[in-house]
C-alpha cells in the first residue's frame, strides 16, 4: 500500500514488538502458573511485561491485567464496576461519543435491567464535566480520553473529580490515546483503565486492563484464576512481552513523532478547504485540545464507502463511518452527536511509518476522487 493512512484502526507492529514477539514465542511458551523451569522463565516474562506496563501508565505492577483485546478490556471494566457496585445503583452513566465497545456494554447492561445515562458533547466531541454529575443511583461511569474518529482529547481530570466527589467511580477508554500522547492514570484520576496493543504498535490480540487498587471490581463472568481473577483464560505471554516491548517504545518516540504528525495534519486542515468544495474538516481546531496524528472531515453529496473504494483504487487506504462498524454500513454515532455530516467522511490517520509523501499522494487523488464520486451521485457540480 503506497500510503497506508489508518494508523488509528491499527498501527504496523513495532520492529522493537516483533523482536520482543519473535524471542518470547521460544521463550515464554510455557504455562507460567507451573513450577517447573520453562514456566518459571514464562512467568518472568509475563511479570517484567506488566511491570513495564504500569512503569509507563503510572501505577502498580498488581494493578495492571492482560486481557484478549481492548473490547475485552473495556467491557469487563465497566462491568465488573457496575456489577460490583449494585447496592449503590444501576446506573452507568457514558458520553454519547464512546467507542462502540463501551456502548454495547452499557446497552447490554441495560437489556439486563439496568440504567444507562448519556452525557451530550459539543461540536468539537467534547463533553462539559459538568456533565458527568452523576445521579444518586450512578454506579459507575465511563468516558475516552480521547476520541476514535475526531481526535477531540476529553476533559478526563475535571470530570473525575467531579465524579470522585459524589464517590462515583470512573473508568477511562485510553486505547486511541496510549503511545500518543502521555497517559497517567493518577493525573486522568481514572479508577480504571483499559487500552488495545495493536492501536500503538503492539500485536492484536493483546489489551490492558487496570484496576486501582481499593476500587470495588467483581468479574462479570465466571471465576478463573488466570491474572488475579480478573481475565479468564491462559495469557498469550509472547503477545504480552511484544505489547510491554512497543508501549516503552512508543513512550520514547512521542516527543519526537507527535509534533511531526501534527504538521502533517495541519497541512490537510489548511489544504483541504482550499481544494474540494463543500468540505468539513472535523474536531477541535486547537491542536492542544487533539490528538497529533488523527484528522477526520467530512465531504458534501459524496457516500463514503464509494470515496474509500476510489482511494483505494488509487493505493490510499483510509476509513470512513462509524469506526470498527464501518462493514455494517451504519452512519457514524460520533458525529451524528456532534451534529456533523455523518455521509460522506473520511478519517486520515498517521505513524510512526509516515512522511510528507503520503500528504503529497492524498492530496494529488482526493480532489479528482471526491468529484468522481460526486459525478456518479448526480451531485457534480451542486
Amino acid at each position: 500500500m503506497p500510503a497506508y493512512l489508518d494508523h488509528a484502526s491499527t498501527a504496523v507492529l513495532h520492529p522493537t514488538a516483533r523482536a520482543a514477539l519473535l524471542a518470547a514465542i521460544d521463550e515464554g511458551w510455557a504455562d507460567p502458573a507451573r513450577l517447573y523451569r520453562d514456566a518459571r522463565r514464562a512467568r518472568m516474562l509475563l511479570d517484567a511485561a506488566r511491570e513495564t506496563v504500569a512503569g509507563v501508565i503510572g501505577t502498580r505492577p498488581d494493578e495492571v491485567s492482560f486481557t484478549a483485546s481492548g473490547t475485552q478490556a473495556a467491557q469487563l471494566a465497566l462491568l465488573g464496576a457496575a456489577r460490583a457496585r449494585r447496592r449503590a445503583g444501576s446506573r452507568i452513566l457514558v458520553s454519547a461519543v464512546e467507542h462502540s465497545c463501551v456502548l454495547h456494554a452499557a446497552a447490554w447492561h441495560e437489556h439486563a435491567g439496568g440504567l444507562v445515562g448519556t452525557v451530550g458533547v459539543d461540536g468539537f466531541g467534547r463533553v462539559d464535566p459538568a456533565g458527568f454529575t452523576p445521579p444518586p443511583d450512578t454506579a459507575v461511569a465511563s468516558l475516552q480520553h480521547a476520541n476514535h474518529e475526531v481526535a477531540t482529547i476529553q476533559p478526563v481530570a475535571a470530570a473525575a473529580e467531579v465524579l470522585h466527589a459524589a464517590g462515583v467511580p470512573l473508568h477511562v477508554d485510553a486505547a486511541m490515546s496510549l503511545g500518543r500522547i502521555p497517559v497517567d492514570v493518577t493525573a486522568l484520576g481514572a479508577d480504571l483503565l483499559s487500552a488495545s496493543a495493536h492501536k500503538f504498535g503492539g500485536p492484536a490480540g493483546v489489551g490492558i486492563l487496570v484496576v486501582r487498587t481499593g476500587r470495588r471490581w467483581v468479574s462479570p463472568l465466571p471465576a478463573d484464576e488466570r491474572e488475579g481473577g480478573r481475565v479468564a483464560g491462559f495469557p498469550n505471554v509472547a503477545g504480552i512481552v511484544a505489547t510491554a516491548a512497543a508501549l516503552h517504545a512508543r513512550t520514547n518516540e512521542i516527543v519526537t513523532e507527535g509534533p511531526r504528525l501534527a504538521g502533517y495534519v495541519r497541512r490537510l486542515r489548511a489544504r483541504l478547504p482550499e481544494l474540494i468544495p463543500d468540505v468539513e474538516v472535523l474536531g477541535d481546531p486547537d491542536p492542544a485540545g487533539r490528538l497529533p496524528h488523527l484528522l477526520t472531515f467530512s465531504c458534501l453529496y459524496v457516500d463514503g464507502e464509494s470515496l474509500l473504494h476510489e482511494l483505494d483504487r488509487a493505493g490510499i487506504a483510509v476509513s470512513s463511518g462509524s469506526s470498527c462498524t464501518s462493514d455494517t454500513l451504519t452512519p457514524s454515532h460520533v458525529l451524528a452527536a456532534m451534529g456533523a455530516l455523518t455521509q460522506g467522511n473520511v478519517r486520515v490517520s498517521f505513524g510512526r511509518e509516515s512522511d510528507s509523501a503520503d500528504v503529497d499522494a492524498l492530496l494529488a487523488v482526493l480532489p479528482d476522487a471526491v468529484a468522481r464520486v460526486r459525478e456518479r451521485a448526480g451531485a457534480a457540480g451542486l
